[in-house]
């Protein structure tokens, strides 16, 4: 059966997409300053399009270990529903004219954040990273870490302290996040030989490190309010935001042992994760709109 354009989306990996988007358009609505809009959409519309690149990338290299994993099984290359070779001029295709639209109409700086993005995702993570090491995805996160700094950048065109402490929360929220995931789906990973924490180096180191980055991750993600880059609404969110998530990690981090609760735990984090990052993000837009209307100081 032949391509159809459904099977060119799902090369893109939208569930991911759409936390890439989000994160990056909190990221420009939340930097200071203004750009114009049809500007500020072409930025967003290029780290979209450099992310479906980058997914497709992924996909294109990972083909062999997706046919051997059940999650990934229904992917289009391991149905052979897409040429490898169409998979992956897909994939060079959207990242380039990405990364050219981002340097063309809004700005270089922007565009090699964009560029080193994608490389960082599918050379370092993907090929190199993922198949050697189990802290994968812990250096690899900064690649899902790029986009509220590309956003900032954006309106800015230059890096400060406030658009690294956003990388820097996405770094750190990933490896307690993923590793949930991880946990759950430790067999498909053992069936691919891919070695990721809880193969590699056993469940209790990794539930041991998740507790330990989401310990972390709370006061880290209240620092841009504690330097004055935010206001009160995004400060108390993130404390309380975090608070929950290092609660939910807690159960997870001390347990030994699973006793047929169906990894319950672990996917509660990991659903919670998701939750985390949307509205954590969104509280630091909220911040920014209300500052800017004059509704708090």
């Amino acid at each position: 059966m032949p391509a159809d354009w459904r099977d060119f989306f799902a090369l893109t990996k939208p569930k991911v997409m759409r936390l890439v988007v989000f994160t990056a358009l909190c990221g420009l609505l939340a930097a200071p300053g203004s750009i114009h809009p049809v500007i500020g959409f072409t930025a967003i519309l290029c780290i979209a399009l450099a992310a479906g690149g980058a997914g497709a990338l992924n996909m294109w290299w990972e083909a062999d270990i997706d046919a051997k994993m059940k999650r990934t099984q229904g992917r289009p290359l391991p149905r052979g529903t897409i040429k490898p070779t169409d998979a992956r001029d897909f994939g060079l295709l959207l990242s380039g004219m990405s990364v050219m639209v981002m340097g063309l109409a809004v700005h270089w700086l922007a565009a090699g954040f964009l560029a080193f993005s994608v490389f960082f995702y599918v050379v370092i993570y993907t090929m190199w990273l993922k198949p050697r090491t189990p802290q994968n995805i812990v250096i690899g996160g900064a690649a899902g870490a790029f986009p509220p700094l590309i956003g900032w950048i954006a309106v800015t065109g230059e890096v400060t302290w406030m658009p690294v402490l956003l990388f820097a929360i996405i770094f750190m929220w990933t490896p307690p996040h993923f590793w949930a995931l991880a946990l759950w789906v430790k067999p498909d990973y053992a069936a691919a030989n891919i070695p990721m924490m809880p193969n590699a180096a056993g469940e209790v180191s990794t539930r041991r490190q998740s507790l330990v980055y989401s310990a972390l991750l709370l006061p880290l993600s209240i620092t841009p309010w504690l330097i004055g880059g935010t206001g009160a609404i995004y400060g108390i969110s993130a404390l309380i935001l975090s608070g929950i998530f290092l609660a939910l990690t807690v159960p997870v981090g001390l347990r030994r042992s699973v006793d047929g609760d169906g990894m319950k735990p672990e996917k509660k984090l990991f659903a919670y994760s998701i939750l985390y990052l949307f509205v954590l993000f969104g509280a630091l837009v909220l911040d920014r709109v209300l500052a800017q209307a004059g509704v708090i100081a």
